[in-house]
């Protein structure tokens, strides 16, 4: 599958949730109330979906028609991996780990491009946040080129949960940020290593910054103080790429 499905109707999204399935966002009418409304909004906030409040034409554009009783909901074109699974595969698989992490990034264009740089760099999988990052859709996926289809995607209630568990594995964190002074030249990524990219306007979150082991920074050496955030996650990868390769 390789376009977003949209399914719509309050009964529906319940047993889409239900049954399992990866939901990338909910849209809901202003307002809504009655017992399924309720049923369906205590499985968003027990399973943490993305939810916005719209207007109703919008719904009726998502839906092509008026019968979507206030409730279109996305299901993402991919399934998501389990960190911790993930992880202990990598590891039992005796090569040395390479994750990316993305704190919130939301665009899907910059999202396609890095996952495309990613499956090229052999980085094991890439971790996003279930509120605040760019969904999975047909955008992604085409801009991925399809490597959507073939890099692992994990989910996490916060970014901080999967430091917790890389770091636990002894798995290096290094941020990319212009708030060190210290160059992505002078780290090791010869080793299990999790690069961590920042969103596009905010950079890496400050609260993540205070648990990493490495900050990192490129050298800029024009006017234009930063890099767009798919440029600079390339040149993290290929850096670890070109440690690795002469080692």
């Amino acid at each position: 599958m390789t376009e977003t499905t949209n399914i719509f109707g309050l009964r529906a999204i319940i047993e889409a949730i239900e049954s399992g399935s990866t939901i990338n966002k909910i849209y809901l009418q202003k307002g809504l109330r009655g017992s399924l409304y309720y049923e369906l909004d205590k499985l968003i906030k027990d399973s943490k979906i993305a939810t916005s409040t719209v207007p109703v034409e919008k719904l009726n554009r998502l839906s092509k028609n008026s019968n979507h009783q206030g409730a279109v909901a996305q299901i993402s074109p991919i399934d998501f991996y389990d960190l911790e699974t993930l992880l202990d595969d990598t590891l039992e698989a005796d090569k040395v780990p390479f994750f990316l992490i993305l704190d919130q990034l939301s665009d899907v264009r910059n999202f396609g491009a890095i996952i495309r740089t990613a499956e090229c760099t052999g980085v094991n999988g890439i971790i996003i946040q279930k509120n605040g990052s760019a969904p999975v859709n047909a955008e992604t996926i085409k801009t991925s080129a399809g490597a959507a289809f073939k890099m692992p995607i994990c989910k996490v209630d916060h970014i901080k949960d999967a430091l917790f568990i890389l770091q636990a594995s002894n798995i290096k964190t290094v941020a990319a940020t212009e708030k060190t002074e210290s160059s992505i030249y002078d780290v090791n990524f010869n080793q299990p290593i999790a690069v961590i990219m920042g969103s596009e306007h905010r950079g890496v979150n400050p609260s993540v910054l205070k648990m990493v082991d490495y900050k990192a920074k490129l050298p800029l050496l024009g006017n234009i103080e930063s890099l767009n955030v798919s440029v600079a996650c390339g040149v993290f990868l290929y850096e670890t790429v070109r440690q690795r390769s002469i080692n």
